[in-house]
């Protein structure tokens, strides 16, 4: 017969009292853990702090002046391309304006151009037309595979062999290309063609929240609602009503011939031409292959479930592929537009005055090397966290939402 046991022999043992000596923290390897990053972080900042005072006293027993005072300062140069107005009796603060700005200037462009053309190559390689997979192909192990440096090289080599401007290629009518550049009509001095913008952009904001709520409407209630031509006519129409209200407006500047060169118009430089082209052609081959293994891992299953209820290519890829691919492309796309932006410092082989190329005059001329270096720095580390904010907002809102 069992006898149960009793309420005493039922007890808990009691708790063990925790020795807390110096012994039994260093057996504990979370403590070791946090001690051995407490270490080497003390050594980082220590050696950094060691430096930094040996080359400030330094400096300072040659009689260099530090800070950032000179931001202030008379810059003395004058730059060859500047979105806003520069002259050499401008401050040292304003000319990184201008190279901030041409910065910008060029890597947004080399983005948008590098996105166009990797995703129409990424989708060309998996073509099954084997002379347009095979060309596409090509074009990524060609761009892929050779330096930069020599490719932004080369462009500019290209640009600077084109004829002079009384003999330029007429691409169009009005559109000049020569060794001086590309020149082309631009809108004459009116404020309307500003408000005709801002319209124009409004209606792209309107165009995108129909087509959410269109496909919010075929989700609910499985009803195609075709919005393209509504979105493409308030696109067209917002601007045109603004042109009307304004009075219609004609006037544009055309380029002409005028000794030289051309007058009037707009223009884009051989260097900034060139380093376009490097910089967006280049990243095109990666942003290609990125394309390609995303499209490549969507399960072939959802392809032929697509194929069986008869949906178009353009549907198949707009509804299937694209919103699924996106997921898998974002992050490494993320890393090759951050590496346009600081890839934009090669443009100092050409001459193009970008952040890299007016900081080294900046530093020639002012002496203030470790805080024009530093601006420097900061000024890349900020444009590439904010690309790396922005890119991952945007890689949240195309994730699944878990429930």
């Amino acid at each position: 017969m069992t006898v149960a046991p009793s309420a005493a022999s039922r007890r808990r043992p009691p708790p063990r009292r925790r020795d807390w000596n110096i012994r039994g923290l260093w057996h504990n390897v979370g403590f070791r853990n946090v001690l051995a990053q407490i270490i080497v972080t003390g050594v980082i900042i220590g050696t950094a702090v060691f430096m930094i005072n040996n080359a400030l006293t330094a400096m300072d027993k040659r009689g260099i002046s530090t800070g950032f005072d000179f931001l202030w300062r008379e810059a003395g140069f004058a730059i060859g391309e500047t979105p806003i107005a520069f002259t050499s009796s401008d401050s040292f603060l304003r000319a990184y304006t201008v190279a901030i700005l041409n910065t910008l200037r060029v890597s947004v462009l080399a983005i948008v151009m590098a996105t166009a053309v990797g995703v129409i190559i990424g989708i060309a390689r998996l073509s099954s037309n084997v002379i347009i997979a095979r060309l596409a192909s090509a074009y990524v192990e060609l761009f892929r595979n050779t330096p930069q440096l020599v490719q932004i090289v080369f462009w500019y080599t290209l640009m600077s062999m084109l004829p002079h401007p009384k003999q330029a290629m007429s691409l169009f009518d009005g559109v000049f290309l020569s060794n001086r550049g590309l020149y082309f009509p631009w809108p004459g001095d009116n404020p309307v063609y500003g408000w005709m913008l801002l319209a124009f952009v409004i209606a792209c904001i309107a165009a995108w929240g129909i087509v959410k709520w269109a496909d919010a409407q075929r989700r609910k209630t499985g009803r195609v609602r075709p919005v393209l031509m509504l979105n493409l006519s308030l696109m067209l129409a917002a601007p045109l009503l603004v042109w009307i209200v304004g009075g219609t407006p004609t006037e544009m500047s055309i380029p002409a011939l005028r000794g030289f060169n051309f007058r009037g118009g707009a223009s884009l430089t051989p260097e900034f031409l060139a380093l376009l082209l490097g910089l967006s052609l280049y990243i095109a081959a990666f942003i290609a292959e990125i394309v390609r293994s995303g499209i490549q891992s969507i399960d072939r299953g959802q392809l032929e479930a697509a194929t069986s209820i008869s949906l178009s290519k353009a549907d198949t890829y707009r509804r299937i592929i694209l919103p699924q691919a996106l997921r898998v492309m974002v992050p490494p796309a993320t890393a090759q537009y951050v590496s346009t932006v600081k890839n934009s410092s090669l443009g100092v082989a050409i001459g193009y005055p970008e952040l890299f190329n007016i900081n080294n005059t900046i530093t020639t001329i002012s002496g203030n090397t470790i805080e024009a270096i530093g601006i420097m720095m900061m000024v890349y580390l900020s444009i590439a966290f904010s690309i790396a904010i922005v890119m991952n907002l945007y890689n949240k809102s195309v994730q699944l939402k878990e429930r």
